[in-house]
């Protein structure tokens, strides 16, 4: 295949081109600094300013562009900037999909979109919550309209909390842990739906050749709560884990992003199953077991 990707600097967009340029597939990276080679193109996401040529053959366009949404304050410049820097992308490469017939686009989106959803079992098919992440996500599909008018098999990547020692949160929290600092946040009863950096790539290939569209859960199988992942991850690391951080600390040191981590929702896979996608780690014990390997 041909895949033209865009916002692929992190951990996640890494491994997915390194995985199929290994796989013998051409990958052209849109990048905003001058290239490197002929494997990057430049554009700019907010101008639109691209060269068109890189999408001729293309077989799909993976867009992961946006500026983290964790362990930032939530001020109002960062929420402008968390919405501009994933909307603004995405309806430009829809457009050019849609006008140049890329056949697949594959976009991030976030299970942000549902809100807090307590204890309740959400799939795809659950409506859109009221936050500000629910409204960003909402928006963040929204500008995919256009391709999805012209036929272009559009897959939302609601990807959940990837746990992977490249990215920040198992880093994070491992090294807390490891320095007998570990401990549930809040009641620690709010649920996490986490999954392998593993399974993650393997969802992000299995969706690009398979006939699924719309919403995604990119999620285990098994959604847990905060104390049981932290338990978990002390047993693995062979550290108690009693501390406690209230909710008002969290709130103090980060404000509205708080909210994220003391609200929870217990998103699954549904679509990923009924296409017969089979999950390396289906438990946490078993991610946490290979990821920290």
């Amino acid at each position: 295949m041909k895949v033209v990707a865009a916002g692929v600097s992190g951990f996640l967009g890494t491994r997915l081109t390194r995985a199929l340029t290994a796989a013998g597939h051409q990958v052209v990276r849109l990048v905003r600094s001058d290239p490197t080679g002929p494997d990057e193109s430049l554009w700019n996401p907010h101008s639109g300013d691209l060269d068109s040529s890189v999408f001729d053959g293309a077989d799909a366009v993976v867009n992961l562009c946006g500026v983290p949404t964790a362990f930032h304050r939530w001020t109002q410049e960062y929420k402008h900037l968390l919405l501009t820097s994933r909307v603004n992308p995405t309806r430009v490469l829809a457009a050019e999909c849609a006008r140049l017939g890329v056949p697949v686009l594959l976009n991030a989106s976030a299970v942000g979109y549902y809100g807090s959803t307590g204890s309740e079992i959400v799939t795809e098919s659950a409506p859109a919550g009221d936050s500000f992440l629910a409204d960003l996500c909402v928006q963040w599909e929204d500008a995919t309209a256009v391709a999805r008018a012209a036929d272009v098999r559009v897959v939302l990547l609601r990807t959940g909390l990837v746990l992977g020692m490249d990215g920040d949160l198992l880093k994070l929290t491992s090294l807390i842990t490891r320095l007998w600092a570990g401990g549930r946040l809040g009641s620690g009863e709010q649920y996490y739906p986490w999954i392998s950096a593993t399974d993650h790539l393997a969802a992000m290939l299995f969706l690009l050749t398979h006939p699924v569209h719309g919403p995604a859960n990119l999620t285990a199988p098994y959604p847990v709560t905060n104390a049981e992942y932290t338990k978990e991850l002390g047993r693995q690391l062979h550290r108690p884990t009693p501390w406690v951080v209230p909710e008002f600390a969290l709130r103090i040191a980060l404000g509205e992003f708080a909210d994220e981590l003391v609200e929870g929702r217990r998103a699954v896979p549904a679509v990923l199953h009924e296409a017969g996608f089979e999950f390396a780690h289906r438990t946490l014990p078993e991610a946490l077991a290979a990821e920290l390997r």
